[in-house]
């Protein structure tokens, strides 16, 4: 069997970043990721992935060259933080070769750390400076390791293998496994098809496009993306939801696949039901998505009946994490798992569910008073 191409490092192991693992092993690369404090069941699915379990953040920061971040949006930070942390711990001689194996070709002396998280600019922007404060500079502990930041974002689910074909429509074709990626724009002075040797196969196994050099590039443009996904749930979430309240939902569904293009149905319809397991982690990202349009897009408003000097009054994506944050903490559905699903399998029982929980949070107002 030959060498693993290099070894990548992937905090954390969710859903998304398990996908990607998959997908990276399949060609070629080694992955890691630091286990500690990690769930049996997370832990147990990265083994079946071929995912090296390592300790700790200093542990992966020695043993990986690249490190990708793919962590709910409330985390981007903190992981950042961790991660630099360990770097401080070693010079980049210190870390190890890529495979750690036989006839491993030596990692180039900068560790590349890629945020692929649903984040505003200006909290790429954040994140991105406290790397920058380590290049060339002189830490408590030892000298500091040369890191290369890369903004990226991801746009689409996770990677995964799709049996494609054998359908019958051509004589002789055979049913055949494909991976289905999502597209990973990246921007900043680097990438990672910088890298020696492996860089290139790395950057298009990832289906990563870099759009430009300036670090918020590419965070700006999931948030721009998201917003119009997302967003459409959390007006889908509302609509449904009501619509069931008044006994007209199936009447609410033949108007819009008759007035409406039918994908715009699907698609509602499919947020709805892909929604409650991610909930909790779009709360954030909706209000990522608000600051990104107040800074960036210079969407501000004052409060109702204010000025234009007056504070700036809620956004609808601020409204849309409340949202958000009802769905994960007042109904049912905020206890759903990526593939173990009970409830909101269809868009109905989405509307029943989110219907229960927030008459039943009222009820309990209503008792308090």
């Amino acid at each position: 069997m030959a060498a693993p191409l290099a070894k990548i490092g992937i905090l954390s192991i969710g859903d998304m970043g398990m996908g990607i693992a998959k997908l990276l092993v399949a060609h070629g690369f080694a992955v890691a990721t630091n286990c500690s404090g990690r769930s049996n069941d997370t832990i147990q699915r990265a083994q079946s992935a071929q995912v090296e379990l390592l300790a700790s953040d200093a542990d992966l920061v020695r043993a990986c060259p690249v490190i990708l971040s793919v962590v709910p949006p409330r985390d981007a930070a903190a992981t950042a933080q961790r991660v630099l942390d360990a770097v401080r711990l070693f010079s980049s001689s210190s870390r190890s070769s890529s495979t750690g194996g036989d006839g491993a070709v030596p990692v180039p002396a900068p560790l590349y750390f890629a945020d692929l998280n649903a984040v505003a600019p200006s909290t790429i922007k954040s994140i991105a400076a406290r790397f920058g404060s380590v290049g060339g500079t002189e830490t408590e502990t030892a000298p500091a390791a040369d890191v290369r930041f890369v903004d990226g974002s991801i746009i689409g689910g996770p990677p995964a293998l799709r049996r494609v074909g054998g359908d019958g429509d051509a004589k002789g074709e055979e049913e055949e496994e494909r991976w289905s990626v999502p597209s990973i724009p990246t921007s900043g002075p680097h990438k990672l098809s910088d890298i020696p040797g492996y860089g290139e196969r790395l950057f298009g196994v990832l289906n990563m496009r870099h759009i430009g050099p300036e670090i918020g590039s590419a965070s700006g443009l999931k948030m721009c993306f998201a917003s119009t996904s997302k967003g459409l749930t959390a007006l889908a979430i509302q609509s449904f939801t009501t619509a069931h309240r008044l006994g007209v939902l199936g009447e609410l569904r033949r108007e819009m696949g008759a007035r409406l293009p039918p994908a715009l149905l699907a698609a509602a319809e499919r947020g709805l039901v892909g929604m409650p397991p991610k909930a909790y982690r779009w709360v954030r990202e909706m209000e990522e998505i608000a600051l990104t349009f107040e800074e960036e897009g210079g969407f501000v408003f004052p409060p109702s009946g204010g000025d234009h000097e007056a504070a700036a009054g809620p956004s609808m994506f601020r409204g849309a994490a409340e949202i958000y944050k009802a769905i994960a903490e007042d109904t049912v559905l905020g206890a759903e798992k990526v593939g173990d699903r009970k409830r909101g399998r269809d868009a109905e029982d989405v509307a029943r569910a989110v219907a229960e929980g927030l008459q039943e949070k009222k009820r309990k107002r209503e008792m308090e008073r």
